[in-house]
């Protein structure tokens, strides 16, 4: 390989961008929709230390996907039922942290075994097996795009309708439960808004790379701000950015979408924590001076 294939790789399609940019309009829809919805629930997936979960739950999803592919079932049913399961399994056996990491780190090899296993026995095609490991975003159809409007408006309204108890409980739970908030049924809720969100995830970015969306874009919001609605609605716009950014990227060479997606995300969460760092310095040369003695007081 030199460098005029990489370059084809990259840019082999900008001549012909604009028709190209016409044929996949789902798939920037599809990319907005994800990285909104994924950006808001990342921010409490963050709160409650569960970026781990989501890689947990993409796994057995993708099982349940390949088994679907298999059987010659809808996909995203079977996406949807596999993170659903993992979900409430992960709700109800993992209450305390090192529980639900024990069950996390049990449910990962199992699910992957599963979908691997699922796919050897596949014999379609070979890119219907490829793209459950790295999404296929760039060829949403409209059944899909309407299955994805499905399951994000369902996670946005359950989510935006669960927002205080479900942060109260993720900042401090031990006194959202003395205040008679229902910690157990929130978990539940939230792990399940959780699978559903990592099903449509799988689907579109694949099984490898869904905490691009999920986990990075909250982890980047976080690192330069700290209110109570700045941080989500900077973490649904880096969302944003990544999916349709990487969408608009990708569609100009040959190279999966994936690549783009996860690159925006991690360069916005380098950039942000740079600046993070930058005031936290700005901050710590500022505090002697304040609280240095004033002459008269001296």
């Amino acid at each position: 390989m030199n460098w005029s294939d990489v370059g084809d790789a990259l840019f082999g399609g900008a001549s012909e961008y604009g028709a190209i940019l016409a044929l996949v309009s789902n798939s920037v829809w599809a990319g907005a929709l994800l990285g909104l919805v994924g950006g808001l629930i990342g921010v409490f997936v963050m709160q409650r230390d569960m970026a781990f979960a989501v890689h947990g739950i993409a796994e057995l999803s993708f099982a349940g996907a390949a088994a679907a592919l298999l059987l010659g079932l809808d996909v995203v049913l079977g996406s949807v039922v596999g993170s659903v399961i993992a979900a409430a399994i992960i709700g109800l056996l993992g209450a305390r942290a090192r529980d639900r990491n024990s069950v996390i780190g049990v449910l990962m090899p199992f699910g992957l075994g599963l979908g691997i296993l699922f796919l050897s026995l596949y014999q379609g095609r070979s890119a219907n097996r490829f793209s459950l490991l790295t999404g296929q975003i760039v060829s949403v159809q409209s059944a899909q795009l309407e299955w994805l409007a499905i399951i994000s408006a369902i996670v946005l309204v359950v989510l935006l309708w669960s927002w205080r108890p479900l942060r109260f409980d993720s900042l401090d739970p031990l006194s959202a439960q003395a205040r008679g908030v229902p910690t157990v049924g929130i978990s539940l809720l939230f792990m399940l808004l959780l699978g559903l969100i990592v099903a449509a995830a799988v689907h579109i970015i694949g099984a490898l790379l869904v905490m691009a969306l999920l986990v990075t874009p909250a982890a980047a919001a976080m690192r330069i701000a700290s209110g109570p609605l700045v941080v989500p609605l900077l973490s649904a716009a880096f969302g944003v950015v990544s999916a349709v950014g990487g969408i608009l990227l990708a569609v100009m060479g040959t190279l999966p979408v994936s690549p783009y997606i996860t690159t925006i995300s991690f360069l916005i969460y380098i950039v942000c924590r740079l600046i993070g760092r930058r005031r936290g310095r700005i901050t710590r040369d500022r505090r002697p001076t304040e609280d240095a003695p004033s002459p008269a007081r001296a």
